[in-house]
């Protein structure tokens, strides 16, 4: 529960805005408290600014207070014939003890996927998330899962998928989240996927495509491609092609390539300007793995951009992001010179 609770109580767009699970209510006498559904309890203070606040005036024209069954608080509008337990003069309220507002910055390279998220409510939202079980996919689906969105961990090994499922649902056990198989190096299994998606009849809000393989050895996959530019790059492609309508008919939608900044270091056309599909998928002779990851980026960016101008004008959007330098995963899990380089420069790096 601790990551739920940090999920909501920090800074937001507003401070006044209540996070995910809470409610404002009054008492008979117009102070104000603050009910938790989440964890069935109330309290004086505001759960973000730690404001004590009480209405201000008396109701207006129409209104009456009255008290249920339960000692609850109601109030009646007898001009337009409704009860609700919403005080109207909540729009009008004081503060007991007024606090003097700090400032801080609000992003910055130690801020994390919870903090981003703070305060917002992704109840109803549908996300797929390639490569969720582990690094920088599990923190996002994590995040998004403790803010009330339905996610879809999209991974290859089921066991794994299934396992960081688990890890969520003990951050909180109303998580909405379901793993799935997806294996980006065989188009069957993309294929598979979608299908398998769009048999739930559900709406797709948000799908990150985030898997990706670095530093990988030289192999075909089963569809004849070199390994990395299939898994990085035309896996995603094709399962955004697949997934188009669904996120047509969800909009607004938005598609999120995660890239890299290392797509500056690379060049996919030949001495003469034109795209060289060679340089995609090179033979083993041709094959360096820096330079295969790096090219696979810049597909990613190309892709985003294209997308983000076709799909834009339907509702939607397609960004791809960079997520920082030397962050500590497991993705340079494939050669131990990485390993061993990414060891040396985790004192420096950002933490997940």
């Amino acid at each position: 529960m601790a990551a739920l609770k940090y999920a909501g109580l920090e800074d937001t767009d507003s401070e006044e805005e209540l996070p995910p699970g809470w409610e404002e209510r009054t008492t008979k006498d117009g102070w104000v408290y603050y009910a938790n559904h989440l964890e069935e309890k109330t309290q004086w203070e505001h759960p973000k600014s730690g404001k004590r606040k009480r209405v201000a005036g008396g109701l207006p024209y129409g209104w009456e207070q009255e008290t249920d069954e339960n000692g609850q608080v109601y109030f009646v509008d007898h001009i337009n014939k409704r009860t609700t337990y919403l005080d109207p003069r909540l729009a009008f309220t004081v503060e007991d003890n007024p606090v003097k507002p700090t400032t801080r910055q609000k992003y910055d390279g130690n801020s994390t996927a919870m903090e981003i998220l703070q305060g917002r409510d992704l109840s109803g939202k549908v996300v797929i998330i390639t490569g969720a079980n582990s690094g920088i996919g599990f923190e996002t689906a994590k995040s998004l899962a403790l803010h009330g969105a339905y996610v879809i961990l999209a991974c290859r090994n089921s066991s794994r998928g299934s396992d960081a499922v688990q890890r969520i649902l003990l951050e909180w056990h109303k998580a909405k989240v379901e793993a799935m198989t997806l294996d980006l190096a065989s188009l069957q299994s993309v294929k598979h996927f979608a299908e398998a998606f769009k048999s739930k009849n559900v709406p797709l809000h948000i799908l990150i495509c985030n898997a990706a393989v670095f530093g990988a050895p030289w192999s075909l996959t089963e569809d004849g491609l070199e390994s990395t530019f299939q898994v990085n790059h035309l896996g995603h492609f094709y399962l955004v092609q697949l997934l188009e309508e669904v996120l047509r008919r969800s909009s607004p939608a938005r598609v999120v390539v995660v890239s890299s900044e290392s797509h500056r270091f690379t060049e996919i056309k030949d001495s003469s300007g034109k795209l060289d599909f060679s340089l995609l998928s090179p033979s083993k002779k041709e094959y360096w793995a820096m330079l295969a990851y790096n090219r696979s980026k810049l597909c990613n960016i190309l892709f985003s951009n294209e997308l983000n101008r076709r799909l834009s004008p339907h509702g939607v959007t397609s960004n791809s992001v960079h997520p920082g330098n030397m962050i500590y995963s497991s993705i340079h899990r494939n050669w131990w010179v990485y390993t061993l380089l990414f060891t040396l420069a985790r004192p420096f790096t950002k933490s997940m």
